[in-house]
């Protein structure tokens, strides 16, 4: 085992990090190496003020390329350690701390990063086995962070406050402009959601699902039957602050690469959660367990996935003057490399 990280390797990673889903696919993070780590910084120029301006979802995504970063680096043979918080409004540092030999957990979740979609088509109306579900719970309780599989009542209360909050954005024209910002421009633009992984308008209004499509004239979107009972699962942390939204961030993105394992579709359905007064009837009334995230999951067909920035856009350099990595580093590695795992 190798005693430092090469820059191929630190690259490999760094695009393991940034196959992360985000908020609008803003991306909106930014990774220094220094041979030691990597800092992990947000980056608020990328922020969404209309649905975001507490930048919840952006410390979520943060949080989630955590944890790409750290199974792709588990994957190369390295443990890490995490540190909050930093010098510089730094979110986090991942520091190398030893080598050692993957187990195979690792190797399935590092593998399933470059299988992670976000699927906005039909699921099947299949059940999802209680075993599965379990398995997801399981990948998201982390701490202070757990995971909530929704029966019919509650599934059907948190469907309502969604139709609601979907009615509230949609009257909004500062949400109308932000969602049309990230879901418009030319067809090589490296960020935002394109127009083939909108997925198609429902037939019905029960299962509220962002129209990220609004500009589109009907013609152009197709009409589908979505399944009739979605399985809903809801993440929720203690604390509601940065430092819990970056471990829910990191929780979250584990139980979408476990769904990956088990061959579930995940969607986000996160507009309750960005109407404040409707993200508090879904908090617990004890008032310690936040909602972070709302997922819709099933047994759909493959999807597309979204761009992604190169690592050239994402770099701070280590020392101010120079970016850490040799710039061939940053060239898509051959198929017989480790960092083949984690390409778009």
């Amino acid at each position: 085992m190798s005693e430092s990280l090469s820059d191929r390797a630190a690259a490999a990673c760094l695009r393991a990090a940034v196959a992360a889903p985000s908020i609008h696919n803003t991306q909106p993070w930014r990774f220094r190496f220094d041979g030691g780590g990597f800092d992990v910084f947000g980056d608020p120029a990328r922020r969404l003020e209309a649905i975001d301006p507490q930048h919840r979802g952006m410390y979520l995504s943060v949080g989630a390329a955590v944890c790409n970063l750290r199974l792709a680096l588990a994957a190369e043979g390295w443990v890490s350690r995490l540190e909050r918080g930093g010098p510089e409004g730094r979110a986090a540092r991942v520091a190398l701390a030893a080598s050692r030999e993957p187990d195979g957990s690792v190797r399935a979740l590092a593998g399933a990063i470059a299988r992670r979609r976000t699927n906005r088509e039909p699921y099947d109306d299949a059940v999802i086995p209680d075993a599965t579900l379990d398995a997801l719970c399981r990948a998201g309780a982390a701490g202070g962070v757990r995971l909530v599989a929704l029966d019919p009542v509650r599934r059907g209360a948190v469907l309502a406050l969604t139709q609601a909050a979907d009615a509230v954005q949609r009257a909004d024209p500062r949400y109308q402009r932000e969602l049309t910002a990230w879901t418009t421009g030319h067809a090589d633009r490296r960020d935002g959601v394109p127009a083939r992984v909108f997925g198609p308008r429902a037939t019905t209004a029960a299962l509220p699902l962002r129209d990220f499509g609004l500009d589109l004239p009907p013609k152009e979107r197709g009409l589908a039957r979505f399944e009739r009972h979605p399985h809903l699962l809801v993440l929720h942390s203690r604390g509601d602050g940065r430092a819990e939204w970056l471990d829910a961030g990191r929780a979250l993105q584990r139980v979408l690469l476990t769904a990956v394992v088990h061959g579930l579709a995940v969607q986000p359905m996160t507009q309750a959660l960005e109407v404040p007064n409707l993200r508090r009837m879904l908090a617990a009334q004890d008032g310690r367990w936040f909602p972070q995230m709302i997922l819709r999951v099933g047994y759909g067909r493959p999807v597309d996935t979204g761009p992604r920035r190169p690592l050239r856009d994402v770099l701070l350099p280590a020392d101010g003057t120079s970016l850490p990595l040799r710039s061939t580093a940053f060239s898509r590695p051959p198929a017989a490399t480790a960092g083949s795992r984690y390409r778009r």
